[in-house]
């Protein structure tokens, strides 16, 4: 276990390195003059002169990329050009605001997703798993900006029974995580039946019946088990795609998370903080694999003799 973590972290710190290099990279290929998108088309000369020497723009690029990556191994990502704060003293508190969005939706996702994905599996091809069926066709079919609306509409304009934005009470959470929770809790419902179908079709399952067993048992203690590597996987991936689809859902609802700051930086053509956004979300994403990979060794312990 401690050989697979030492190896995941070592392949966190080479993907950092690699991901910097390529920010760098990009907004180095991006056409035009870097030091004119930050000024404004209207700045005068002097102003964007300035601006180049304070960057060092002027610099080869060798030696700018050298600059950069010493700066940001000590988690120097320089400084806001809209806010002119450090950028991390930035980003922190918006990621901290995305994870608890992102945290409260996963979670109604996984709970969801674990109760009428089994159910559907135990009643397979009765209507109740048809209906169980549509309903999540239509959750994975529909848009989150468009749950988002409806959402609005229904709960906040026409009944008055949540606020429609901000983050200051626990109603303002109800909608946000419930609109991001309902596109992944369908997905993860259609995975979870798959799944479960299969494990409960095995002959494992089948003495179990035969012994007496009762039902609700063999599914818990049984088949679940059975059937939680391809659905962790799902899981991660799931949290993955939360975390980018959450941009979308802070704009709808005015949620004041990283996804949201991102957007607004590439709109005010705030590069450094775009870098920071970007890196931040990219390294969110190894960090869930890892978390993935752990949870395989505890849902299969056969996997820790492996090799990582």
């Amino acid at each position: 276990m401690l050989k697979m973590i030492f190896s995941r972290l070592v392949f966190m710190v080479a993907a950092g390195l690699l991901l910097l290099t390529f920010l760098f990279a990009l907004f180095h290929l991006i056409p035009g003059d870097t030091a004119r998108l930050i000024a404004g088309d209207s700045a005068p000369e002097e102003l964007v002169a300035s601006i180049r020497s304070a960057y060092g723009l002027d610099q080869p690029v060798g030696a700018q990329y050298v600059a950069y990556m010493q700066k940001v191994l000590i988690g120097d990502f320089g400084m806001s050009n809209f806010s002119r704060q450090p950028v991390l003293s930035v980003v922190g508190p918006r990621l901290l605001n995305t994870i608890a969005l992102a945290g409260w939706a996963m979670l109604f996702a996984v709970m969801m997703s674990l109760i009428f994905g089994c159910i559907s599996a135990v009643r397979w091809n009765s209507p109740l798993d048809k209906s169980i069926s549509i309903v999540s066709l239509l959750g994975i079919c529909t848009p989150i900006f468009v749950t988002g609306v409806v959402a609005i509409y229904l709960f906040g304009v026409y009944l008055r029974w949540l606020p429609i934005g901000g983050m200051t009470t626990w109603r303002h959470y109800l909608m946000p995580a419930l609109t991001l929770g309902f596109a992944q809790a369908a997905g993860f419902t259609r995975m979870v039946r798959t799944c479960m179908i299969e494990s409960l079709g095995r002959e494992f399952i089948v003495t179990a019946r035969a012994k007496g067993v009762p039902e609700f048992l063999i599914v818990i203690r049984h088949a679940l088990p059975n059937a939680l590597l391809p659905i962790i996987t799902f899981f991660g991936l799931g949290l993955g795609g939360m975390l980018g689809g959450a941009a979308v859902t802070e704009s709808i609802f005015n949620w004041p998370g990283l996804g949201r700051l991102m957007v607004d930086s590439i709109l005010t053509r705030d590069l450094p903080l775009t870098q920071g956004c970007i890196f931040v979300f990219a390294m969110m994403f190894v960090i869930i694999n890892l978390i993935v990979d752990l949870l395989y060794r505890w849902a299969d312990p056969r996997l820790a003799d492996a090799q990582p």
